[in-house]
């Protein structure tokens, strides 16, 4: 690079990566969008389209005929000009590589549109001047070929032109639309497809051909030093530019032979933009800084920011410069780090005087944001803080707990959680840590900081774990930085769950409330009673399998908001979840949180399988089970697809290693557990007594139901009904089962002869006793649940 005279040699890429040139990627994704959404509107509302158009064109469309193709003409003439406008504006400003993209672009964007069903159209341009010339220009003005043609280089060519020409250009092509409408016509729907067509064909062509911001002002930075006092002899890519600036080592003659130089661009400020917008939203404001109204100040922030820690004594670096450059790119320069990077081998002292130059920060209401051991350094003794980009004056309390959360995996990581966890006790107080522990999670600890160390959530969880040892507390409630938690987020798709599977119910409603005139109401009641036993009944097996380590009132409770969770989700998989839950709340370990859970369910199939039998043999020759049999074709389809499963876990490495790693324990677990029920025939009893209630008190509601109705079948026909149905209805993928368990115990009704008159207002109602009702109550009690910390 020759600057002023003088060759400054550059090592390293200036060139930035495909996958970091933010304002491009923005670029093609809103074209993309605009794109879809002119196809979409084009294929749905077209017809709409044109009647509103109509009814604006006659709104505004206020010009006689005569001025009408006056201002057609004039326009005409101008879209007309406009290529070969920016072809000279190229050519004026020595732009000849981007004669090729521009060539590339208008060919592209034309072509694309060009494509038909029978082939390639050509374009029916008539160059000899016919009679009317308002007529040969609207062969271009309402070709969308040309419209997409323009858009397309204008795209291309419109970032390395004036922007007051740009801005003029552009100004001219989107007139289009208001044109049109002035003079009383429609805009041609392919018109609006051109146009955006060929903006995605030009954003594509811009993202591999480039923008001036790619062209990284290095001589008008070399030019500013010199001003400054630091003539530079060479440049050194040390860190290419990515998601944070472009740094380069600069040797320079004068009081500081080597210098930092971090350049700012275009990519970085959209990128740091998104990363802005999306922590504005996710996170609660005492979590997040003020916005920064521009890269330009949020490169001088970072500037006084370290004059400011400078000051204190504690800043590894001095700023040197600051100044916005050519082509939207800004630089700050700063003094090589003194002192040498902090490593494993550096002696406790050194921990002491980073948490102490931490204090010092905080004692001056200013928080880091940023503590990677990168950013530490060593100075004879002394620790020294780098990399202020997120430093931030005025902290609040929440951005100084981040401080000693972040410091925390950090310096666990350089020195072990032991000596780490310890010297900060020592440094900061036991109460400042343990408050500070409660953002050891992951949506609280930035992800460069988790990157920064290996094994980051293991370090995380071992820090955590060894605060709680050191400061003898019985656990570290988490610390909510997001707006919404976890499980309010999980609520909320639960709720729309219920909506959705409720509503093919809610469009039966008024029927079913015709038949409830006819229906005995003590019945119903002894349904609504037997169906509320079976929560006692699953609570017991429960918590037997739990050996009586949580509360049984509790547990019972947690059983209503358990039919929530259960009807909300397929197979009834949140259930399961919130159950292993609430006994980890209640102190059981994960493995055996999840193998009690694991057991009533297999307990609850080896009784369910064997009532089956049972009632199965009860009901004789006259129960005919041929109607539950599913079809061959599906019985082959069924193992088929148990064997494809197999093959995939036998076959897949991934899979094989979570059989072995997480399935394996469990299973170990649950099989320990069957061969400690055999010895302990009290518990084995308890349990198998629950699991049955649960069987048989939602066989009990359905009978019930059908005997409200008028009856006509006997108890042992609906106990096979409900489970034969139940199980087959399991399988369905729709949460809770909602439409298959419906229709697979409406057919077993029927199979056994009841009139359909009796059964459907009887599943019905069995329904609403035994899911409906409960789900309504499980909400709320949810919720509670929550409030009390119990899951």
């Amino acid at each position: 690079m020759r600057v002023d005279g003088r060759d400054i040699p550059v090592s390293g890429s200036l060139l930035q990566p495909l996958n970091r040139r933010t304002s491009d990627i923005l670029r093609l994704v809103l074209s993309l969008v605009l794109l879809a959404a002119v196809i979409a509107g084009s294929l749905i509302t077209r017809g709409q389209w044109d009647a509103l158009e109509k009814s604006v064109s006659n709104i505004v469309g206020v010009l006689s005929p005569d001025q009408s193709n006056l201002v057609y003409l004039l326009y005409g003439v101008a879209i007309l000009a406009l290529p070969f406008g920016i072809l000279i504006g190229l050519i004026a400003r020595r732009q000849w590589k981007l004669l090729a993209g521009y060539a590339a672009a208008g060919l592209i964007a034309g072509l694309a549109l060009s494509i038909t069903g029978t082939g390639i159209s050509t374009p029916a341009w008539h160059l000899d001047v016919p009679d009317r010339l308002d007529t040969f220009l609207s062969q271009f003005l309402d070709d969308s070929r040309w419209i997409a043609m323009l858009a397309a280089v204008l795209t291309v060519s419109g970032p390395w032109l004036p922007a007051r020409w740009r801005r003029l250009w552009w100004f001219l092509l989107l007139a289009f639309v208001p044109i049109h409408l002035f003079v009383s016509t429609v805009v041609p729907a392919r018109s609006l497809l051109g146009l955006s067509v060929g903006w995605c064909v030009g954003a594509i062509i811009v993202l591999f051909v480039g923008t001036p911001a790619l062209e990284v002002p290095l001589d008008a930075a070399a030019r500013l030093l010199a001003e400054r006092g630091h003539p530079v002899d060479s440049f050194r890519v040390l860190k290419p530019a990515g998601p944070g600036p472009l740094v380069l080592a600069a040797a320079v003659r004068g009081a500081e032979p080597n210098i930092v130089v971090e350049m700012y661009g275009q990519n970085q400020r959209s990128g740091g933009a998104l990363r802005q917008a999306w922590r504005w939203l996710s996170f609660r404001n005492s979590e997040s800084a003020p916005l920064h109204a521009s890269m330009r100040r949020a490169v001088e922030h970072r500037a006084l920011m370290g004059i400011a820690i400078g000051d204190l004594g504690v800043a590894s670096s001095r700023p040197l410069a600051v100044s916005a450059l050519a082509r939207g790119w800004a630089m700050y320069a700063h003094t090589a780090p003194r002192g040498v990077p902090v490593d494993e081998s550096s002696e406790d002292a050194l921990a002491t005087s980073i948490w102490k130059g931490l204090q010092i920060l905080h004692s001056h209401q200013i928080s880091h944001g940023d503590l990677r051991s990168a950013e530490l350094r060593d100075d004879e003794g002394t620790a020294l803080f780098g990399g202020f980009s997120n430093a931030e004056l005025g902290a609040s309390d929440a951005q100084m707990q981040s401080d000693v959360a972040q410091l925390l995996i950090s310096t666990s990581a350089l020195f072990g959680e032991e000596r780490a966890v310890r010297i900060a006790i020592d440094t900061l107080g036991t109460q400042t840590v343990l408050t500070a522990s409660g953002r050891l999670t992951r949506s609280a600890i930035p992800a460069r900081v988790r990157k920064s160390v290996p094994d980051g959530t293991g370090v995380m969880n071992a820090v955590r774990d060894e605060v709680v040892k050191q400061t003898g507390t019985d656990e570290i409630r988490a610390e909510q930085v997001t707006r919404f938690t976890r499980n309010q987020i999980i609520q909320l798709v639960l709720l729309i769950g219920l909506v959705y599977v409720a509503y093919p119910f809610i469009s039966a409603v008024p029927t079913f409330v015709s038949e409830l005139r006819t229906a005995n109401w003590w019945w119903a009641l002894l349904g609504l009673a037997v169906s509320a036993l079976t929560y006692i009944g699953a609570a017991a097996a429960l918590w037997a399998c739990a050996f009586g380590m949580v509360s049984f009132k509790n547990l019972t409770i947690m059983q209503v908001a358990n039919t929530f969770a259960a009807t909300t989700t397929p197979a009834g998989v949140g259930g399961l979840a919130l159950s292993v839950r609430f006994l980890q709340k209640g102190g059981l370990g994960a493995v055996r949180a999840t193998a009690a859970v694991a057991l009533q369910q297999s307990v609850q199939v080896i009784t369910h399988v064997s009532l089956l039998v049972f009632f199965s043999v009860v009901a004789g020759t006259s129960a005919d089970l041929a109607h539950f049999v599913p079809d061959p074709t599906v019985l082959y389809l069924i193992a088929g697809v148990a064997l494809g499963i197999v093959g995939t876990f036998m076959f897949v490495p991934t899979l094989r290693r979570w059989l072995r790693n997480a399935v394996r324990p469990q299973l170990t677990e649950v099989f320990g557990e069957l061969g400690l029920l055999a010895k302990d025939p009290k518990r084995f009893l308890l349990i198998v007594l629950g699991c049955a209630a649960t069987t048989l008190g939602a066989a009990l509601a359905l009978w019930a139901s059908v005997e409200a109705f008028g009856g006509g079948t006997t108890f042992v026909t609906v106990t096979v009904v409900t489970m034969i149905g139940g199980t087959l209805a399991s399988a369905a993928p729709t949460p809770g089962g909602v439409g298959a368990v419906e229709a697979a115990l409406i057919g077993g009704l029927a199979a056994f002869g009841l009139p359909a008159s009796v059964a459907v207002p009887s599943v019905l109602l069995y329904r609403v006793l035994t899911c409906w009702l409960p789900v309504f109550c499980g909400w709320p009690t949810l919720r509670w649940l929550t409030r009390k910390d119990m899951v």
